[in-house]
């Protein structure tokens, strides 16, 4: 899962002219699915990004506001009940005068790693709005409609959408593994710090699993972090020996089903965890040494990784 997102183009317009076009609703409306900022966004104040029929598309906070070369927001979706579970991700836009006339802009997406669903339906979209910024700008008209399929894939609404078949129930387990998942995360991160106690931890990972298995969309690698969620419940709670089996059923997971980067690395930091607990120190120092020796391809997840195992033996 990668937990950034970068896009760049050149926009044959002056900066001033596109951070104009991604503040005021006479522009963004025609190229961002309808959506606008609802008032003027100010630093450090909170915004809303409406849609035409007055919804809320998007909400957050403007972390930095400097026109026309920078605006950086938090990102919490609002548009779809699956998504508005999840953690608020980071937007930041950047222009630079590239020359008389064009102006380089670049979107970085990011904060995405417990996000899923986020980061996944964004990846269809920015390529569509940012294509269609461009467009009107450098044609004074929006892009027209797209084929379905095409649309698709873009992450855009095609013109005239059917209806889709909606499976009511794996939408509703979906949205309960996120939820579940992050509020266990967020009891393991307050268990190390000494903020919060176990009572519940083991049960809230179980559950995630539970709904993960029944999710829609769900992938091999779902269950392969439903697992390792599982085995970190068990460790927090003093359990070792559980710890050391969720870690072998994680590696089988990614084992089976081809999973490398990250979840691999994981999976062996559990059995490495679970070995050292039980106190069996030589198979833990070699556990710990394959899961360091596994390449992580995004920075961003390989600063996470490095960060999570530090505790861990060097040698």
């Amino acid at each position: 899962m990668t937990s950034t997102q970068v896009y760049q183009l050149f926009i044959k317009a002056e900066p001033e002219e596109v951070f104009r076009a991604i503040i005021d609703p006479a522009f963004t409306r025609r190229y961002f699915y309808g959506s606008a900022f609802s008032e003027p966004p100010l630093p450090g104040r909170p915004y809303l990004s409406a849609l035409p029929d007055g919804s809320t598309a998007v909400d957050g906070t403007i972390e930095v506001f400097d026109p026309p070369h920078r605006l950086v927001q938090t990102w919490h979706v609002r548009y779809d009940p699956a998504l508005e579970v999840e953690p608020p991700s980071r937007v930041e836009w950047t222009l630079v005068r590239a020359g008389e006339g064009l102006t380089r802009l670049r979107v970085v997406h990011g904060d995405l790693a417990r996000s899923p669903l986020t980061a996944a339906n964004v990846a269809r979209g920015w390529d569509w709005v940012l294509g269609g910024l461009k467009t009107l700008l450098e044609t004074g008209m929006p892009l027209p409609p797209v084929s379905e399929d095409v649309a698709e894939a873009a992450g855009a609404a095609p013109a005239a959408p059917a209806a889709p078949a909606v499976d009511i129930t794996a939408d509703w387990h979906r949205a309960q593994a996120v939820e579940i998942n992050n509020a266990v995360w967020a009891q393991l991160d307050a268990v190390k710090v000494g903020t919060a106690g176990i009572t519940g931890l083991v049960r809230g990972a179980y559950a995630a699993a539970y709904h993960w298995e029944r999710a829609r969309g769900a992938t091999p690698a779902n269950e392969a972090r439903a697992r390792y969620l599982i085995g970190k419940a068990w460790l927090a709670s003093g359990r070792p020996d559980q710890a050391l089996d969720y870690g072998n059923r994680t590696l089988a997971q990614c084992e089976e089903h081809g999973l490398g980067d990250f979840d691999l690395a994981y999976a062996h930091e559990l059995r490495a965890r679970g070995l050292t607990g039980l106190g069996r120190h030589t198979e833990a120092a070699q556990a710990w040494a394959t899961a360091r020796a596994i390449e992580i391809a995004d920075p961003e997840d390989r600063a996470i990784v490095e960060a999570d195992f530090a505790d861990g033996p060097t040698t």
